[in-house]
């Protein structure tokens, strides 16, 4: 089996983004459960640990579900609190620029 993409630890800046990610989806996630917004609860239940440990292809696609989250008519943002919100945007696209930086060379 040939690996076409590097492992995430050998690229320490995605992995320490996707790392910090998947730290605020945790937080998201626990506050979305204790407010019972279970429609909320379902879109972020699979990005804590996707965004852990997930290959570089898995993990685009999780950042982009992730930040699916932030739409212009359905926002997230509209159900949980800012301080919560906001950071977890921040590092989703801080993440998505250092994959697209990868990406490019």
């Amino acid at each position: 089996m040939t690996r076409t993409e590097p492992a995430r630890h050998e690229l320490p800046v995605i992995d320490a983004a996707a790392l910090a990610a998947a730290r605020a989806a945790d937080l998201m996630l626990a506050r979305a459960r204790e407010l019972g917004l279970e429609r909320w609860e379902r879109h972020l239940a699979p990005l804590p640990d996707q965004l852990r440990d997930a290959p570089l292809t898995g993990l685009r696609t999780a950042a982009r579900r992730a930040r699916a989250a932030f739409g212009p008519k359905d926002s997230i943002r509209d159900a949980l609190p800012a301080d919560l919100t906001e950071p977890f945007l921040a590092l989703l696209d801080r993440l998505i620029r250092e994959l697209n930086r990868h990406a490019a060379r």
